[in-house]
């Protein structure tokens, strides 16, 4: 078992759900409450990392990253280190690829919500924010977990974009994918079958949890 790499795994996938988490309220919520022109184009926008191939997007990250493009180079300017092959720019990254498994549990979860309920706990005095907090909030809990667990575990177990951005750099970038993906290469079936073993336990278990949360979200409109 590659300890580092798990570790780095862990904290890259820590780091980006709670990054992540306040932005799939923030957006889920808007996009359930707000009808507006364009707004399929911004859902088909968050969506995307969903069907493009990982390489492609990790190519087009590594663009941007680098010091020839005005993000790369603003962040050069800034800090004085790159994006690119650093743990900062994987985070980056792993931001933007997991921005749906944020946003649609939440935003799904959100459009359960009747309107006539928040229209009625306005007339009871309460204002947007207590009404978010109060009675909208503990309606969607079920959809927040989801995004938490679906973001958490599917950053532990990206490969393809990581690679790109950050290369395999051990105790920086090397994650336990790649940890995997370098076993199999080097022929250590035993080392790489114990690091996908955990990954595989990791992901059913979150299934698990997310269908569970699903099934009693269900239960509770039903009564």
């Amino acid at each position: 078992m590659d300890w580092t790499a798990l570790r780095l795994s862990l904290e890259l996938a820590a780091w980006t759900t709670a990054i992540l988490l306040p932005i799939g309220i923030i957006l889920g919520r808007w996009l359930a409450h707000r009808r507006f022109r364009g707004r399929g184009f911004i859902e088909a926008l968050i969506a995307l990392p969903l069907v493009l191939p990982p390489t492609v997007l990790g190519f087009y990250l590594l663009s941007a990253f680098s010091g020839e493009a005005p993000l790369g180079a603003l962040w050069q300017q800034l800090t004085g280190g790159s994006l690119n092959f650093s743990f900062t720019g994987i985070l980056l990254a792993s931001i933007i690829f997991n921005l749906p498994f944020a946003v649609q549990p939440v935003q799904r979860a959100f459009e359960t919500v009747p309107a006539g309920l928040r229209e009625a706990a306005w007339c009871c005095g309460l204002s947007d924010w207590r009404t978010f907090l109060r009675v909208e909030l503990p309606l969607v809990w079920p959809g927040v977990i989801s995004a938490f667990v679906l973001t958490f575990v599917h950053t532990i177990g990206e490969f393809g974009v990581v690679l790109m951005v950050g290369g395999a750099i051990d105790g920086e970038t090397r994650t336990i994918a790649i940890a995997i993906y370098d076993r199999v290469q080097a022929f250590d079936d035993e080392a790489a079958g114990a690091m996908s073993l955990l990954l595989l336990t990791v992901s059913f278990v979150a299934i698990g949890l997310v269908y569970g949360l699903a099934g009693r979200g269900s239960a509770l409109r039903v009564r």
